[in-house]
């Protein structure tokens, strides 16, 4: 599977912001657009990781079903 996400940047005073359209929560600044773009990516991955932790925790002694559904490209 190919998600494609929208990452869209800001020039502020201080640098730039950024976010991903399509992905709440998911927002970084930086002082240059590549430090921005880099740190975007880390506060993707902490949300993805937060996510499974929440999960993990939710349905912890449930019994479910839990199989791969697809992976995201960079």
């Amino acid at each position: 599977m190919k998600e494609k996400l929208t990452a869209i940047f800001q020039k502020s005073p201080y640098g730039y912001i950024g976010f991903v359209k399509e992905l709440p929560g998911a927002n970084t600044q930086g002082t240059t657009l590549e430090e921005t773009r880099k740190n975007l990516i880390e506060a993707v991955q902490l949300i993805l990781d937060a996510n499974r932790q929440l999960f993990e925790e939710e349905f912890k002694g449930i019994e479910i079903i839990k199989e791969e559904f697809g992976a995201l490209t960079v």
